[in-house]
């Protein structure tokens, strides 16, 4: 018998589309990324570097690569589906390293450029005064939610028929990495649909730095909603004592799994280069700060060691909840840090607090 092994891709190749979706109430026009299992004619092709995607994103010119095939046929069947929701800063395809790695284990996963990114009265002026500043932020707080839930409606609705996809609305999870962890958790608040909630280095907690957006959280959710948590040890935007908060005071069944040696940025794409580019950025007074605390890449662990510990948790997590999936649940339930001990990642299970 094959043992379960989250951390290894999965036996679908990968499909990706880019697609608009129009906010009438909003006067807001999404771009979209959906990633799906493709066809078998497809297989081997989204690990091809001749046959990979290739894309530009709004904060950067260089052409990135992404594991998956443009446009290409989906595989027949019922899918399950994941929101994923970026972070401040981001854009749809800032983790595409997780998206694809779900996928390829026959998920669909839907992102899109939330509203500070696309709606021009959500940009920042030059000339806005403090007062101006403060309710901008809080138009672009109280849009996240919504941009997640209008994105969740559409796929399901309409983009999944056109793009011939089979969704199944019982089986629906979210995941989502700082201002999109906080985003994440925030959803189940107004939307009893979702079933699994992966919070990555999460916003929300009640006492922020300067320079962190103050983002509340009730978690009053609608059902109860299994939650993951993976943070990172050495986060100076997000620390520990913020994450632990978090966590003690998220409702039912709930993990928390800690990346030694890591940072707020070992949950993007293209780690080594994004941590370091932010270091050495023109920032204001109070970012310039957590720059200083911030240590080299040399002293942390690599993207790669990340990525594998986000992916194999982050799926584990989803084939537990959303698939039912016995060995998902056992393994989840195992030796969490010997499995990456294994793979030569330092990393931690947080014990709950006993009731």
């Amino acid at each position: 018998m094959v043992s379960y092994d989250p951390f290894v891709r999965g036996p679908f190749p990968v499909g990706v589309r880019t697609f608009q979706l129009h906010d009438a109430a909003r006067s807001r026009d999404f771009p979209c990324e959906i990633w799906y299992p493709a066809a078998t004619q497809h297989t081997g092709q989204d690990l091809d570097p001749k046959t990979q995607d290739r894309f530009t994103s709004w904060s950067s010119d260089a052409e990135q690569k992404q594991a998956a095939v443009r446009d290409a046929a989906a595989l027949a069947g019922l899918h399950a589906l994941i929101i994923f929701s970026h972070h401040s800063g981001g854009h749809r395809r800032a983790s595409t390293f997780l998206c694809t790695h779900l996928s390829s284990h026959g998920y669909v996963v839907a992102a899109l450029d939330h509203s500070e990114v696309i709606a021009p009265e959500l940009a920042r002026r030059n000339d806005e005064s403090a007062e101006q500043k403060k309710a901008r932020w809080q138009a672009v707080i109280e849009s996240r939610v919504p941009d997640a839930r209008f994105l969740l409606d559409r796929v399901l609705h309409s983009a999944s028929r056109s793009l011939e996809l089979e969704l199944d609305v019982s089986r629906i999870g979210i995941v989502g990495h700082s201002f999109g962890g906080w985003t994440a958790l925030a959803t189940p608040e107004t939307d009893s649909r979702i079933r699994a909630v992966v919070a990555l280095a999460p916003g929300g907690a009640s006492n922020p730095r300067p320079g962190i957006l103050t983002v509340k959280l009730t978690f009053q959710w609608k059902r109860d909603v299994p939650a993951l948590y993976l943070v990172a040890a050495n986060d100076v935007a997000l620390a520990l004592a913020g994450m632990y908060e978090l966590f003690n005071r998220t409702p039912g069944p709930k993990q928390m799994v800690i990346l030694r040696q890591a940072d707020h940025l070992h949950f993007i794409d293209n780690v080594e280069q994004a941590h370091e580019a932010f270091r050495s950025a023109p920032m204001p007074a109070e970012v310039s700060e957590m720059q200083k605390e911030m240590r080299p890449m040399n002293e942390l662990c690599s993207g790669e060691q990340a990525h594998l510990w986000i992916r194999g948790l982050t799926l584990a997590h989803m084939d537990a909840i959303l698939k039912d999936r016995h060995e998902a649940q056992l393994f989840l339930a195992g030796d969490i840090e010997g499995e990456m001990a294994r793979r030569g990642v330092d990393a931690v299970l947080h014990e709950a607090p006993h009731a």
